[in-house]
């Protein structure tokens, strides 16, 4: 925008020259020294990290797509640039297709990282080359020249400008609150957050290539059910509905939004030569919506309170949009304009009471509510333990029972849920009885492994969330009643073992991965390197034990990787209770060990599955996962 105010052999000399300067950032492979142990909200080291690796070319790679079409509109009269942002968006939604299926599948990150690099490189000298092309064009088409002259181009009014900032913050609200929601609440299914942003991506492209397919006569009532729908569904305990259909109709009513939103940017857009400008505030709209959800909301909000406040804001700027088209409409009748005002005031203020009894009912009813940027936790009790033997209280990540503790005495110190004694991590701990044992637990969850503590041994616990911490302590008794020494690591598991590792080594007997947050996988605790690790602390008796329990994964073959690469053999669990237990859930666990250790407890042998290479499979590294592989 700046740039476009300045004589065109200028620009190209100042553009050339940032792009010669954000070389200095290749290639763009984080430093190693940027490793964080996560404790409390590292969301400023994280921007701190990607401003300093991939910053400056990122900023000379989004300035250059609005710079273009400058320089299109002014040695191309008659031209419609504004297509050259739908194509823009067309390419932004063919990478982020194309990047898990194809990109990811095949190449390392370091080779990714340098070739990314070079095509960055090759991408600077094009556009040197068309910056200096474009200075060749000094005079303004006569068209625009015209325009300029009698006055007819003025600079959008301030009320335009905040519609502008108002229509991309909503539609950039939503896509994130959608995206939350769906693979926090309704199902944590890998790659799920693709599909929301395909469809945000695929509503620029249509309005801004194709404006006429954008037809408020269709698209308005379809605003309505959409709202409507979405503020349906966050209610509590709405009717039941398949996750499938959810899924279809999450994506469908955030479609319509962004199509109402981005359609009626188009429907404002000024001419050509206020083109740097408009792009400026729809970006700001964009990225304060994104600061909204991703920094901001996690701070001061204990629910998702961002997702109902994106609905009010998408429901409030587009009715101030239809409202402003209707009083400036020529010829309209004053009954007809007093009535349709009337009818959206009264809309609007029906849906605001709605989400705002949305918000109350998000906290209402639990013990307590909290969050931060590891997500959102809730506990509640489920029965009276005064008449009920299945009486339990419950820690919620997203939709996933992230621990659970039987609130009768009798059964309050049982381990339940995935940690039962006839599960993998039960046979494990039970084969190491009969001395005292180190134990190592990569994951708190409310503290349910606690229970296999006996007189004598050590729990060391590693947990990354300062919350779940504080929450396990409060509401939840395993950390008390457990006769066992309780150490507690806050920090990142693999980085603060691996801190450890240059003191004597923790000796554990058992090492327990449990540092799953929800159906989501932490690639960083399963890669070759976290395996070293972890067997430089266990002795060379001792067994890791790996939660590899998955809805929609299937991580043996990781595992059966993993141990091969150590001369190891891994056990595999898989644990149904009876259809009428309360207490225990259906489980895969692995158990990773020397054979010699194997050998002296062949106990563990009954129930389980010997993993062996079943099809060519590549270990996982910090610089190798394929996620789509292991896709159930």
């Amino acid at each position: 925008h700046w740039l476009s105010k300045l004589a065109p052999r200028k620009q190209a000399v100042a553009h050339i020259s940032l792009l010669a300067v954000s070389l200095v950032a290749l290639p763009i492979i984080p430093n190693p020294a940027w490793k964080h142990s996560g404790i409390g909200q590292p969301s400023l080291t994280i921007l701190a990290l990607l401003l300093v690796t991939v910053g400056l070319p990122y900023f000379v790679l989004s300035s250059t797509s609005p710079l273009l079409q400058a320089w299109y509109a002014r040695t191309h009269p008659g031209g419609l640039p504004y297509r050259l942002f739908a194509l823009s968006n067309f390419c932004s939604m063919l990478a982020l297709l194309s990047y898990p299926f194809l990109i990811e599948p095949n190449l390392s990150s370091l080779t990714q990282g340098l070739s990314w690099s070079v095509g960055f490189v090759g991408f600077i000298l094009l556009c040197a080359v068309t910056a200096w092309r474009a200075t060749a064009e000094t005079t303004l088409a006569v068209g625009e020249a015209t325009v300029a002259d009698t006055g007819l181009d003025p600079a959008p009014s301030w009320t335009t400008c905040l519609l502008w900032l108002g229509l991309a913050a909503a539609a950039s609200i939503l896509l994130l609150a959608v995206t939350s929601h769906l693979t926090q609440d309704v199902a944590a299914i890998p790659f799920l957050w693709i599909l929301p942003l395909a469809v945000y991506l695929l509503s620029f492209i249509i309005c801004f290539e194709s404006p006429r397919l954008y037809r408020r006569a269709i698209f308005v009532p379809l605003l309505v059910v959409a709202l409507a729908f979405m503020a349906y569904r966050l209610w509590p305990e709405p009717g039941k509905m398949g996750m499938r259909p959810v899924i279809d109709l999450f994506t469908s009513a955030l479609f319509v939004c962004c199509m109402v939103c981005h359609g009626e940017l188009v429907r404002l857009k000024p001419q050509p030569r206020q083109l740097t400008g408009f792009y400026v505030i729809v970006s700001l709209g964009g990225a304060l919506g994104g600061l909204f959800v991703g920094l901001l909301a996690p701070y001061v909000f204990h629910a998702y309170y961002e997702f109902p406040i994106g609905l009010a804001l998408c429901a409030l700027v587009t009715a101030i949009v239809f409202t402003r088209a209707l009083l400036v409409r020529p010829g309209a009748p004053r009954y007809w304009m007093q009535t349709g005002i009337a009818i959206t005031v009264v809309f609007l203020a029906g849906y605001f009471y709605i989400l705002g009894s949305i918000m109350f009912q998000m906290t209402d009813g639990y013990r307590v509510v909290a969050r931060n940027f590891y997500g959102q936790l809730r506990v509640f009790d489920d029965g009276d333990p005064r008449i009920d033997d299945d009486a339990s209280r419950r820690l919620i990540h997203g939709a996933i029972n992230h621990g659970q503790q039987m609130l009768r005495e009798e059964y309050r110190r049982l381990p339940v849920t995935y940690f039962c004694p006839e599960s993998g991590i039960g046979r494990g701990m039970k084969a190491l009885e009969g001395h005292p044992r180190r134990i190592g637990i990569l994951g708190l969850g409310c503290g349910t492994l606690a229970a296999y503590g006996l007189p004598g041994d050590t729990l060391r616990i590693y947990e990354i969330n300062p919350l779940m911490l504080g929450i396990a302590r409060r509401e939840f008794t395993y950390l008390k009643d457990t006769p066992a020494k309780v150490e507690v690591a806050l920090g990142d598991a693999r980085l603060v073992l691996e801190s450890e590792s240059t003191a004597p080594n923790q000796l554990f007997d058992i090492l327990v991965m449990d540092a799953f947050s929800g159906d989501s996988v932490p690639v960083h605790l399963i890669a070759k390197e976290a395996f070293a690790i972890y067997f430089q602390h266990l002795k060379a008796a001792g067994i890791l034990a790996v939660n590899i329990s998955n809805t929609y994964l299937a991580l043996d073959p990781v595992m059966e990787r993993a141990a091969d690469a150590f001369d190891k053999v891994a056990l595999l669990y898989h644990w149904n209770p009876k259809e009428d237990d309360p207490m225990c859930f259906s489980c895969s666990w692995t158990l990773i060990m020397d054979r010699g250790t194997l050998a002296a407890h062949p106990e563990l042998r009954k129930g389980a599955e010997v993993l062996r290479q079943k099809r060519p499979f590549r270990v996982w590294t910090d610089d190798f996962s394929n996620m789509f592989s292991i896709l159930k």
